[in-house]
């Protein structure tokens, strides 16, 4: 029972003897360990540098989408890739407003929805400034509750605007034209009509990979009836919402019966509209991040490998250094199990070490990225990555580190003190 009791002790005081020569052996050859670890530093800064970039990008855009919220669908003409469709032009493809009367009806899944129609590119003036290329964009009222943007003044645009020449703006697109911060009630020209301002609406973050091209776009969004005034065919989406996130691929499967049906697409023809929920494309995202984690992962432990391959052979090259000194312990009574977990032990150490410099590396690449993209400003290091770092430094340590230590443990004593 005694010896029981005493068994994890003297386990602890072999690692921590074990520890503090391994340590006294990687000080003494410093340049070695450096050289040795780099392997390990590469691959642990790689893996920490890509979950990092991952993380941080995953972060940016779900951050963004959470202003639409999981149970948003988006509907869009798209022509088909294939058969007889894929060569029609796209004024045949797009949609026609009538097409949605009824939806809801049709669709109980669906909450709410919104027709958005886009007319184009037009020159805003207030006074004596301009503004050129500005989109103006015609919403329904029920938009306001599918997008949940804030408005910063004013008021939302609602039913009794449907026919009126009311806009609201964006405060970039405000403070260019040289209006007042609350400018609800001023007329601004949009073209060739004189439009009055009922709000001022947040800007929606641009959810996409190129930054604009460092050009800054504005926007107007206007009556959606209004929009047909200056084009009247405008190029339209649909914005709706299912009753519960739960229920979105219901709505989605309802949407495209209801499609199908309005724009008279005969059974085995395929779909000219794509219609998707933000949940599903919130779902292909992570799956996308997850395949290219594994990806990049297994890329980079080719380092790891090849940063195990130099443990193993350093350490063969320190018991070859090392043999009278390992005999001589043999010879006094030091077991093979002592043995075996020094040069473990050393091993191992060796690995954390590398591990630690490569999750420093890799935090310093991090920032490095997250300085030259704005979508990655929010990359970071999650904790699990670290520990996964080491862990990977550890497993390293202990499979190519076995070898050298069972070979140093089976060492004669007597061949071993013979050793030149």
């Amino acid at each position: 029972m005694k010896r029981l009791l005493l068994a994890p002790m003297m386990f602890i005081q072999l690692i921590y003897q074990s520890m503090y020569l391994a340590i006294g052996q990687i000080w003494a050859n410093k340049t070695r360990s450096i050289l040795t670890t780099i392997g390990i530093v590469i691959g642990v800064a790689s893996v920490t540098a890509v979950i990092a970039s991952l993380t941080g990008l995953k972060a940016k855009i779900l951050s963004q989408v959470e202003t639409f919220g999981s149970n948003t669908i988006f509907v869009q003409p798209n022509r088909p890739n294939t058969g007889p469709k894929s060569n029609m032009p796209w004024w045949q493809i797009r949609f026609k407003k009538e097409e949605f009367d009824g939806m809801l009806q049709h669709c109980p899944s669906v909450e709410k929805f919104s027709r958005v129609g886009y007319a184009g590119q037009y020159t805003v003036k207030y006074g004596e400034k301009s503004v050129q290329n500005v989109q103006v964009t015609g919403v329904e009222p029920s938009w306001h509750q599918i997008q949940k943007r804030t408005l910063a003044a004013g008021r939302e645009l609602s039913a009794i605007d449907e026919d009126r020449a009311v806009c609201l703006i964006e405060p970039q697109l405000r403070d260019k034209l040289g209006l007042d911060k609350e400018c609800e009630g001023e007329s601004i020209r949009i073209g060739y009509r004189n439009f009055r301002v009922v709000g001022v609406l947040e800007k929606q973050p641009d959810i996409g990979f190129g930054g604009g091209g460092g050009q800054e776009r504005y926007e107007i969004i206007v009556p959606f009836k209004i929009a047909s005034k200056f084009q009247q065919d405008p190029w339209i989406d649909v914005m709706a919402i299912s009753k519960t996130t739960e229920l979105s691929e219901e709505a989605v499967a309802e949407l495209k019966f209801f499609l199908r049906r309005a724009r008279n697409i005969q059974p085995g023809e395929d779909d000219t509209f794509s219609v998707e929920s933000l949940k599903s494309a919130i779902k292909t995202f992570n799956d996308i991040a997850l395949v290219v984690t594994l990806v990049a992962g297994g890329i980079v432990g080719i380092s790891l490998l090849v940063g195990g391959v130099g443990i193993m052979n350093i350490m063969l090259v320190s018991i070859s250094e090392r043999t009278k000194e390992i005999g001589l312990r043999k010879a006094v009574g030091a077991k093979r199990s002592a043995i075996l977990t020094q040069f473990l032990v050393e091993s191992v150490i060796l690995c954390f070490v590398g591990g630690l410099v490569g999750v420093g590396v890799g935090k310093l690449l991090t920032l490095a990225i997250a300085s030259m993209n704005p979508m990655l400003d929010k990359t970071y290091i999650p904790a699990w990555a670290i520990v996964l770092s080491f862990v990977f430094a550890g497993t390293v340590g202990i499979c190519f580190g076995m070898f050298p230590a069972i070979k140093a443990a089976r060492l004669d004593p007597i061949e071993a003190l013979r050793h030149e």
